[in-house]
């Protein structure tokens, strides 16, 4: 069972994430932050890992502790479900088209952490959210993930637009990558022996 459940007290947030990595997709994220939720539900649907959240923070401050703390969390649980790695494709990437955006996600669960972020929001806000969170979460995320990771906005004028296809894009490509290998089902996919 490739699962993993995580907590993350500060005094800024509470956070819990459960997370099936060979699950269907099914989601209930609850962060109080309406937008990143929308983004969450993404993630899972499109990865096809079932995932959990449940976060509270100080939304009264703004939304940037839970969104970062929140990529945090889910990260680790990423890295602990994935384990020693054993028999994943380990490489995902995604092209995808969401109407006048087009985004670019590439990835290597690689344990070394790294983020080339290429993409340009065109407002600040979507709605009221803070769209530099978008980024600040994937860099969490990678982080704390072992990720390598490259997103590129390719074309895109419409923000909400060009948020939602950056977690659809690196949500297929992490799809790819966490998937067992049916060549190599019981190998670590690396030279090393090691990720």
């Amino acid at each position: 069972m490739r699962t993993a459940k995580v907590t993350r007290k500060t005094a800024e947030t509470d956070i819990s994430v459960e997370l099936g990595l060979d699950g269907s997709g099914a989601y209930d994220c609850q962060t109080g932050v309406g937008f990143f939720d929308h983004m969450l539900d993404q993630l899972a649907r499109h990865s096809l890992i079932d995932l959990k959240i449940a976060a509270k923070g100080d939304l009264h401050i703004d939304d940037h502790h839970t969104v970062e703390d929140t990529g945090i969390a889910l990260g680790q649980a990423l890295a602990e479900a994935l384990g020693d790695k054993r028999g994943i494709r380990r490489y995902g990437a995604c092209l995808l088209p969401m109407d006048d955006a087009l985004v670019r996600a590439a990835l290597d669960l690689s344990g070394r952490p790294y983020l080339v972020w290429n993409v340009e929001m065109p407002t600040p806000k979507i709605g009221t959210f803070d769209t530099e969170l978008v980024r600040e979460f994937f860099q969490a995320l990678s982080t704390h993930g072992g990720i390598t990771l490259h997103v590129d906005a390719l074309h895109g004028f419409n923000s909400h637009h060009i948020a939602e296809a950056t977690f659809k894009a690196v949500a297929r490509a992490l799809r790819d990558a966490i998937e067992t290998d049916p060549r190599k089902g019981d190998a670590i996919p690396s030279t090393k022996g090691a990720l």
